[in-house]
C-alpha cells in the first residue's frame, strides 16, 4: 500500500497529522495513520489511491515536507547525488570566480544553466574560460574559506552506506573540489570534470569528458545495472536542470531546494529540512542514523 511520509522535525503533532489525514481523505477516503518513525518529527500515513493526487493534495498544506511512494522497497540500495547546491551549499565555480573578481558575471551564467536556459556544456566552457590564468592554489583557499556541507549530508550518505547502499557523487563541477568533498561526506566514489592546469595556473579549459546531464544519467544507469537493481531501488538527488535526467531515471527522484525545471519532474521536493530527512523517507528512525 502507498505511504505518505510527513516530515516536520520538532513540529509534527496530532493537529498536523489530523489536518493531513483530512486532506488526504479527499482523494483517498481510506487514508489512515500508520506509525511514527520518530514521534514529533516524522510519521507514515497509508492510503490506497493515486500517488500524484495524494502528493498534490498534501503539498497544498505547506506545513511539512512530504514523501509519497509505494510501500516497498523502502530502503534504497543506490544513491546518486549532485554536489553543488545539493551536498554543499555553494556553486564552486562561482566562488572560485570571486577570487578572480568575476563572480557576478560567472554566477549569472551558472544560474541560467541551472534553470535550463543554457546548454550546460557550452555554459561550462564559457565560465571556465574566464578563469584562465588563475593561480591553482586558490582552489585550496576556496575550499577552506567558502565551501560548506548542507545540513544532513554526512548522515544521509553514511547511514545509507551502513544499510548496504552504494553512494555516488556526480558533479558538473571539478574534481579538485569534488574529491575532497566526496571523502569528507563518505561517498563510495565520484565523477566530475577536470580543470586544466599548466605551470600552476588554470588553462581556461577542462580536460576529458564533460559531466553533463546525459553523463549523470548514464552513471546512474550503469551502476544500477552493475548492482542488478531495479529503478525502484535507486534514489537520486539534485537541484538544477542538469540533474533532471538522473532524477527522472531514479525510482525516487528528489529535488533539493531546487530550480523549477527540476522540481517539476521530481517525485519529492525537499524544501524545509536537511538531507537527512531522506532517511525518514526510507523509514529509518534517528536511533539507526550514523552519527557524525
Amino acid at each position: 500500500m502507498p505511504i505518505a511520509t510527513l516530515i516536520a522535525a520538532g513540529r509534527l503533532d496530532d493537529r498536523l497529522l489530523e489536518q493531513a489525514l483530512n486532506h488526504l481523505r479527499e482523494v483517498a477516503p481510506d487514508a489512515a495513520f500508520s506509525r511514527w518513525i520518530d514521534e514529533g518529527d516524522a510519521a507514515d500515513l497509508e492510503f490506497a489511491g493515486d500517488l500524484a493526487s495524494a502528493r498534490a493534495t498534501l503539498e497544498q498544506l505547506g506545513h511539512f515536507d512530504v514523501v509519497i511512494q509505494k510501500g516497498s522497497p523502502r530502503i534504497r540500495r543506490l544513491l546518486v547525488a549532485d554536489m553543488d547546491s545539493t551536498i554543499i551549499g555553494q556553486e564552486c565555480i562561482d566562488e572560485l570566480a570571486d577570487y578572480a573578481g568575476l563572480k557576478p558575471q560567472v554566477a549569472k551564467i551558472t544560474e541560467r544553466a541551472m534553470r535550463g536556459e543554457l546548454d550546460f556544456a557550452a555554459a561550462l566552457t564559457e565560465r571556465v574560460a574566464l578563469l584562465e590564468g588563475l593561480d591553482e592554489r586558490v582552489i585550496g583557499r576556496c575550499l577552506a574559506e567558502r565551501i560548506r556541507l548542507n545540513p544532513g549530508a554526512q548522515a544521509l550518505v553514511r547511514t545509507m552506506r551502513a544499510h548496504g547502499a552504494e553512494t555516488i557523487l556526480v558533479s558538473g563541477g571539478f574534481t579538485a573540489f569534488v574529491a575532497p568533498i566526496a571523502d569528507q561526506v563518505g561517498f563510495d566514489r565520484f565523477e566530475a570534470n577536470v580543470l586544466g592546469v599548466n605551470d600552476g595556473r588554470l588553462t581556461g579549459r577542462t580536460e576529458g569528458q564533460v559531466v553533463d546531464a546525459t553523463v549523470k544519467r548514464a552513471i546512474l544507469v550503469d551502476a544500477r545495472a552493475r548492482l542488478r537493481l531495479g529503478a525502484e531501488d535507486v534514489m537520486a538527488i539534485g537541484d538544477g536542470a542538469n540533474d533532471r535526467l538522473m532524477v527522472e531515471e531514479a525510482g525516487l527522484g528528489v529535488a533539493y531546494r531546487a530550480k523549477p525545471a527540476l522540481a517539476a519532474v521530481a517525485d519529492v521536493r525537499l524544501d524545509q529540512h536537511g538531507l537527512d530527512a531522506l532517511l525518514w523517507a526510507q523509514g529509518i528512525p534517528k536511533r539507526d542514523w550514523v552519527a557524525v
